[in-house]
């Protein structure tokens, strides 16, 4: 998929950190913009001002660029969810500001159409990076709560509602609002309200 707009960027020389760097942003905003099939080296030269040749030079191939870009967003979102951690620790607002960091998490950044390229793609272990920050997470709600470790199983249940809701927002949450006629942030709305229901039942 060719992306059209502006014209081609300028070529001008770089560092090896600096052309990586760049490239990343650069596929970055391709597959916010076009979806996953937008990420081509071709389209990533254009926008950047780079050749094809020093593009291979330095990620390899389009795949193994794909690879830094699921790599370095996957890091973003590990990043989003420690700070739901902290700002768990520290304000006063939960439950409300869990949901709002793991909406904000997902939604952030295009993590939500990452993970869904990511399952699409078949490409479970990138994954794997932000499995101690989920775990952070359900330890950071249980302290917070006070909810004891008897309910470490009841935490977990609460947070993969959470996250999948938050997932769905950012893959799909603009379509299906625009289709029933909801603000923006009613996905979030219906899910703190919910939440302290499910942290005082049998869950």
């Amino acid at each position: 998929m060719e992306v059209t707009g502006p014209v081609r960027a300028k070529r001008r020389k770089r560092n090896a950190a600096e052309a990586r760097e760049e490239g990343l942003v650069a596929a970055r905003e391709l597959l916010l913009e076009g979806g996953p099939a937008a990420v081509t080296l071709a389209n990533v030269g254009n926008r950047i001002g780079m050749s094809h040749t020093n593009l291979i030079h330095h990620f390899g191939s389009a795949g193994e660029m794909q690879s830094a870009l699921m790599a370095s967003m996957i890091r973003d979102l590990a990043d989003a969810l420690d700070d739901a951690v902290a700002h768990l620790k520290t304000d006063a607002g939960a439950p409300s500001i869990l949901v709002e960091k793991v909406f904000d998490a997902f939604d952030g950044g295009g993590a939500g159409q990452l993970a869904a390229w990511l399952m699409l793609s078949r490409e479970f272990d990138h994954l794997e990076p932000i499995r101690q920050a989920v775990l952070d997470l359900v330890g950071a709600i249980g302290e917070k709560l006070a909810i004891g470790p008897e309910s470490d199983a009841k935490i977990r249940s609460i947070v993969l509602l959470i996250a999948v809701c938050a997932f769905g927002d950012a893959v799909i949450g603009p379509q299906l609002r625009e289709m029933l006629g909801q603000k923006p942030d009613a996905g979030r709305g219906v899910m703190a309200q919910i939440l302290p229901a499910l942290i005082q039942s049998g869950l």
